[in-house]
Parts: C-alpha cells; structure tokens; sequence
C-alpha cells in the first residue's frame, strides 16, 4: 500500500514552496504522480458599478488571475519535474475549495499549506479544514516554515474515534517509512488513563501487524482544556516531523468561540500535519 497519486494544492496568495517541496518529496518515496492545482474566482469591488466599466473590471480581474495561475503553473512544473512518476497541472477560475473538492478524486492524498487565524477570502483560498472535512481525501498540512517532509519521528494522537481510525489507516505509508512512531493519547476529564493505556497498546499492536513499530504513550495529566499544549508538548519531546490525527468538525459559531484541536493542528506552524475525517 502506497501513495500512487499526490494532489499539490497552490495558493495565489500564500507561499507555495513548503508544499510543493513536501508533495515532491512523497512521490519520490513513493514513485507517485503529482497533480499540481490552483483555482480562484474574481472577486467583484464592494463599490457599485454596471454596464461596459464593470465588464472591463471582470476582464481585468479575470486576466490578472489567469496570469498568476500561470506562474504557479511554471513553479509546479519547475518544482516537480524530474522528481514525480507523471506530473499533470490543472486550473480554473472558481472557488478554491469548490474546485479542489471536485478534482480530488483523482488523488490518494492532498497537500495543502496551513491556515491563519486571519479572515479567509474564499475567493482566493482553500479553507484546509474544509477541504479535510469534504475531500474524502487524507489531507497533509504542510506549514510555511518546513522546509522538507521530515519522517524521522512520527506521532499518532489518538483517540477512539472513526475519524482517528480513518487517520491512522490513510497515513500508514508514511508511518512504515518513519524512523519512530509514537501512539499518544491525550486523557480527557472524566475518561482513566488505564482505558487509554489499553486503547492505545491496541493501536501500538495493530501497527506492529503491518510491521510498524511503534511506542504508546497515555501521560497521566488530564488533557482538559489544555489538549493541545499537551499534544505540542509530547510531539516536542518525541521530535514529530509528521502528527497524524482524526478531524474534528463542530458548527463554525462554536469552533469561532471554542476552537478545537482541529482549529489548532491547521493554524500551527511546527510540523506537518496528516488529517483525515
């Protein structure tokens, strides 16, 4: 079981050099094709205007982002060629997500860049959590500041849920070439840290039936509202290039208020992330 197919998301408004870096590096481990992908949709001024002066603010707008789809054309092509099996480009004017959610068909795993607290224009960007949720499609975050896909130290955070199951299974090509796998369990109130030692020594001899070997780890300390520190905390002990995690979805009032393990592991800039919902 491997990766046959790795999808590059590009972004018109973000560097896109960690993540091409990333996707190539996966198809070269794994004799893979790359399809590089970049869609934004023209958005309209907030002044009114009609007639021939706002079809000439259309056209302008129109082949301003067709010319920049072309340079990422030329960064994708120059990126991947000669490191990918095949390499196929494609582009559109439309929303980001939309268009990305329809091609990842074509794709075993997406790499995307992470996400800023900041507002999001769904003109220009691909929301990853989003595309995470929709995809059907394991999704690589890959920040910023990575400047290669490190496999030394992977971490499993786990917890019993199909979302974290599905995780664990989409990411199992890249968890047999990692030099260490940590399985961790974050123990949330209410829950005992002996059903989460158990949880996780299953997982732990789950992987050793592929011939992964892996370490379980379930720190005592209740995870509360400090899960994620946690989390951060144990990845930085064990060196994590790579975490690999179920997504969690809530209303988007409530992840506004709240945020969320997902809402944390997509706007981090650490380490990569492998989500899969």
């Amino acid at each position: 079981m491997g990766y046959a197919t790795v999808m590059v998301n590009l972004a018109l408004d973000q560097p896109n050099e960690a993540r091409l870096e990333a996707a190539c590096q996966i198809a070269e481990r794994f004799d893979a094709g790359v399809v590089g992908i970049a869609a934004s949709q023209f958005s309209p001024p907030l002044y009114f205007t009609s007639g021939e002066q706002a079809q000439n603010l259309i056209d302008q707008g129109q082949a301003a982002l067709k010319s920049r789809m072309a340079e990422l054309e030329a960064q994708f092509l120059g990126a991947a060629r000669k490191r990918a099996k095949s390499i196929e480009w494609r582009s559109a004017i439309d929303f980001p997500a939309r268009y990305l959610l329809q091609q990842a068909r074509c794709a075993d795993i997406i790499v995307s860049g992470g996400h800023s607290d900041a507002f999001s224009d769904p003109f220009v960007g691909a929301n990853p959590k989003d595309l995470v949720m929709q995809a059907g499609r394991p999704l690589l975050v890959v920040p910023d500041t990575a400047t290669w896909l490190d496999l030394s130290s992977m971490l499993v955070a786990w917890k019993d849920t199909p979302e974290a199951r599905r995780a664990i299974v989409d990411s199992l090509p890249l968890l047999r070439k990692a030099g260490d796998v940590t399985v961790a369990e974050i123990v949330e109130t209410g829950d005992s840290h002996p059903a989460a030692l158990s949880r996780v020594r299953d997982v732990v001899a789950w992987l050793s039936r592929h011939g992964i070997v892996a370490r379980e780890l379930a720190p005592e300390k209740s995870g509360g509202r400090d899960a994620a520190a946690q989390l951060d905390r144990i990845a930085a002990d064990v060196g994590a290039g790579v975490i690999v995690a179920g997504a969690y979805g809530h209303s988007r009032f409530r992840e506004l208020i709240l945020g969320g393990m997902t809402q944390h592991l997509i706007t981090q800039t650490a380490r990569c992330v492998l989500l899969s919902h």
